[in-house]
């Protein structure tokens, strides 16, 4: 399902800290090796990997391979949150002008260019895309999940409508349901997607991870922790690689008190940024000796996303900032200039959170309208808004 690789991707990712203050390198040959990623050569993956490189190295302007050869790229990023990969994915495009782009490209395009918060460009290239295939449900598919991510509900169900016709009952059923939960309908978008998910349990693991995913949350903001842990546990035992679901997974477990449990889930996890965030929290709380190994490495990257202009990360900074910096003033100007671009409930949240640290409700405004306007219920938002609205002037 597209809309699980949005919501991580929209997040964006801090590049890793691979000599962003050195001079640039250049290689001396094309075969020689300037980092090696987490897989091991006898991979499928890998071999995968390596022969869709040679095969385009031989065609370079074939869109075909381009194509294929990205998208693996780009689920390897979403799945481990490891956005060196989106570099690779831009380079396979390279053979053509940014005007010029075969139609079947200009979804691949669209794809990095959300991953970079390019949401305008994203959009323009669905769009385009839309006049070559107009049924085309992946092209539907992802217009809606960025719509959600602007708050542009409307526009969102407009999507779904769309693609219904095209897609399959549970995937439609998703996409209903997605908007649903976010705009006041959280118990009829649970029970609906949850009889949908029963009655295709053929369906594949990827599209029962994002359901399973989607539901665990809607239960959590239901009052139902029991039902949430057990949709987390189920899509976990799918066995796939998902950097999103264990990103969530591990905001529940911190919110019932249980870092432990996110110390050991995701340990070997600290090459992701999102995933690294949620570790030093859990091995703060915990009072673990790395936690200030991670903090620092936090703080790193941060910093050189700075220098390099980058503003892909903003809410992850904001959350860090506020919750092991202790600094809610620098955290509301972060959360506040997310806004501006992302208004998904989490990037709500920390502006709620940072402006109530920082006793400051008027910059909160705008998320406090949207969580009048959308009816989005969370009761924990809830509360933050009500102590906002309480606090003089």
């Amino acid at each position: 399902m597209f809309f699980r690789l949005v919501e991580l991707a929209c997040a964006g990712g801090l590049a890793f800290s691979l000599g962003a203050f050195a001079a640039p390198f250049t290689p001396r040959t094309d075969d020689q090796i300037l980092e090696t990623l987490p897989t091991k050569a006898s991979d499928p993956l890998a071999r995968e990997l390596r022969t869709l490189r040679s095969q385009l190295k031989s065609r370079p302007s074939d869109p075909e391979l381009a194509e294929k050869l990205a998208r693996r790229y780009f689920d390897l990023a979403m799945a481990e949150g490891d956005p060196r990969y989106i570099g690779y994915a831009e380079a396979t495009l390279k053979p053509w002008s940014a005007d010029a782009l075969p139609a079947n490209l200009l979804l691949i395009r669209a794809l990095l260019r959300q991953y970079k918060h390019d949401f305008t460009g994203a959009l323009d290239d669905l769009g385009r895309g839309l006049a070559f295939e107009p049924t085309n449900v992946e092209l539907h598919s992802w217009r809606a999940a960025i719509f959600m991510v602007q708050a542009r509900y409307d526009q969102a169900r407009a999507e779904c409508v769309a693609l219904a016709p095209r897609a399959s009952d549970l995937f439609s059923t998703g996409c209903v349901a997605y908007v649903d939960a976010t705009t006041g309908k959280t118990r009829a978008a649970y029970d609906r997607l949850a009889n949908a998910l029963a009655r295709h349990a053929d369906a594949s693991s990827e599209t029962k991870v994002w359901n399973l995913t989607r539901l665990a949350d809607m239960a959590r903001r239901l009052g139902d922790p029991k039902a949430a842990e057990k949709h987390f546990r189920q899509a976990l035992a799918s066995g796939i690689t998902d950097n999103f679901l264990l990103a969530a997974f591990a905001d529940f477990l911190l919110d019932e008190k249980r870092p432990a449990e996110v110390a050991v889930l995701l340990k070997e996890w600290a090459r992701s940024d999102t995933l690294l965030l949620r570790l030093a929290y859990a091995e703060t709380a915990l009072g673990l000796p790395t936690a200030a190994l991670r903090i620092k490495a936090l703080e790193d990257r941060f910093s050189e996303a700075s220098l390099r202009g980058e503003q892909l990360h903003l809410q992850e900074e904001a959350r860090f900032r506020l919750h092991l910096k202790s600094d809610a003033r620098a955290a509301m100007r972060l959360a506040a200039e997310n806004w501006k671009t992302q208004r998904e409930p989490r990037d709500a949240a920390i502006l709620l959170e940072a402006a109530l640290a920082s006793g400051d409700k008027t910059v909160a405004r705008p998320a406090l309208d949207w969580l009048a306007a959308s009816g989005y219920e969370d009761r924990n938002l809830q509360r933050i808004a009500e102590a906002l609205k309480a606090l003089p002037g």
